[in-house]
Order: C-alpha cells, then sequence, then structure tokens
C-alpha cells in the first residue's frame, strides 16, 4: 500500500473514532444531565431545575404542557415549591422526595445537536406528621406514596452544553404505603383541568393520551427495537378495549 493510502486510510479511521467519542461522550453529558436533574428535584432545589432547560424547551406533565422557561418556572417555582417547601429553594423538614433516574436509552441524532432518551424514575414521597402545615391544602396531611414513571425526553446542544429541551414525564402508577396499589384510586393525582391565567399555576395548553394505573398501556418508544430495526409496539387486550368502550357509552 503507497504511502498516500495509508494515510488516507488512517485519516478515515481517526475521523470515525473521533465520530465515536463524540456521540460517547455525548450520552454521558445526557446521562448527567438527567441524574443531576433527579438530584436537584430531590431537595427542592427548583431554581437550578429550571436553568437545566433550553429557552424554547417544553414540559409536559399530568396532562399539561409548558412551554418556554418561563412558564417552566411557573410549574416548578410557584407550583412545586411553594406547595412542597414554603416557597424555599431547598430541602425542608419533614417533607421526603427520592426518585432516581434509572434505565437511561439514549439516542444521539445525526446532526449531533438534539437527542432523545428514555428512561424511568421510581419514586418514595410523603410528609412528615410533625410538619403539616393546616394552612396549606397540599400539605395539611401526613402522607406517603410511591410513583412509577417514564421519561421520554428530548434534548438540545447550546453553546456546547446539553440542555432539556422536552421533559415528557409519563407518571404511571401511584400507590400509598397503607393499601398499596392494588387499592390506588384511579386518579391518586389529579389530572390538570385548567389552563394559564385561569389557573395561575397551570400550563399553556392541555394535551390528551395520559392515563393512570389501573389503566396500563406502553409509552411509545423513540427508538426501534435494535435487533429487528421494527417499530416497538404493545397489543391492546381485548379486554381493555371493551371496557374503554363502555366507559365512553356510559
Amino acid at each position: 500500500m503507497a504511502d498516500t493510502d495509508r494515510i488516507s486510510a488512517l485519516e478515515e479511521q481517526i475521523a470515525s473514532l473521533n465520530r465515536r467519542l463524540t456521540i460517547r461522550e455525548d450520552e454521558l453529558d445526557i446521562r448527567k444531565l438527567q441524574h443531576l436533574y433527579g438530584y436537584l428535584i430531590d431537595k427542592c432545589m427548583y431554581d437550578e431545575v429550571v436553568e437545566l432547560f433550553a429557552d424554547d424547551a417544553q414540559v409536559h406533565f399530568f396532562g399539561g404542557v409548558w412551554r418556554g422557561k418561563d412558564s417552566i418556572r411557573r410549574l416548578y417555582v410557584d407550583r412545586f415549591r411553594k406547595r412542597f417547601t414554603h416557597d424555599n429553594n431547598g430541602p425542608i423538614d419533614g417533607f421526603l422526595l427520592d426518585h432516581p433516574q434509572l434505565q437511561d436509552l439514549i439516542t444521539i441524532n445525526e446532526d449531533g445537536i438534539t437527542a432523545r432518551n428514555r428512561c424511568r424514575s421510581m419514586m418514595q414521597a410523603g410528609r412528615h406528621k410533625d410538619y403539616c402545615d393546616p394552612g396549606n391544602p397540599a400539605a395539611a396531611n401526613p402522607r406517603q406514596w410511591w410513583e412509577g414513571g417514564v421519561y421520554e425526553n428530548q434534548y438540545k446542544k447550546v453553546d456546547g452544553k446539553w440542555r432539556f429541551l422536552v421533559l415528557n414525564y409519563f407518571p404511571h402508577w401511584h400507590a400509598d404505603f397503607k393499601e398499596g396499589w392494588a387499592y390506588t384510586e384511579s386518579e391518586f393525582v389529579p389530572f390538570f383541568r385548567e389552563t394559564y391565567p385561569t389557573d395561575p399555576e397551570g400550563p399553556d395548553e392541555l394535551s390528551e393520551g395520559h392515563w393512570l394505573w389501573p389503566t396500563h398501556k406502553l409509552v411509545p418508544f423513540h427508538m426501534k427495537h435494535p435487533i429487528t430495526g421494527k417499530e416497538m409496539k404493545a397489543e391492546r387486550w381485548q379486554g381493555d378495549i371493551d371496557r374503554e368502550s363502555a366507559h365512553k357509552d356510559a
């Protein structure tokens, strides 16, 4: 092989390795971003959470969509912080949130500046009996519960740093510690019914397709099956279809 051919082959190999290295570094950076989100949420550091989002980001949560950082701040600061920590940006005695970020499946898009991720959370949460606030309806009584959910998120690289572009969280199920998931009410946490400004903390718009246990569906995968290359779709059991139809007709 001529020297020029060897040099050309080496350059192609180096370019290929650089592309692969960039993808792996991007995957690690996105994983760090998602995991940091979990740590900050658990410690109720909502100001810091908001800064993880791009300016044109969205949050999809409990049947609502918040568009842009001002709206996202309305959710995390005006709603969560006031309800959970008495407007304190940080943890307070008696209030617990622990939801590790797990099982991430990250896909870097071909443009190299956007990406997607499917991951999940398993949360334990509650308020201690000695730290209830009778003047706050959201914190008036002791409460402890489990929650499980799936994210199908999108990310964007801005000025060399990955940020959330769409945080799309589907809480699948809730259960209290006393009776467990077998006795969970169908809407353990109510979906959003009103938009902003009718609801001062509400979303910019309502969305469809949300559900909670005991309804049990598949949140669509952003990725195809890595072996077959086919879409991963779950069949609905006919009994569930019949039950939904009967409920709509009632």
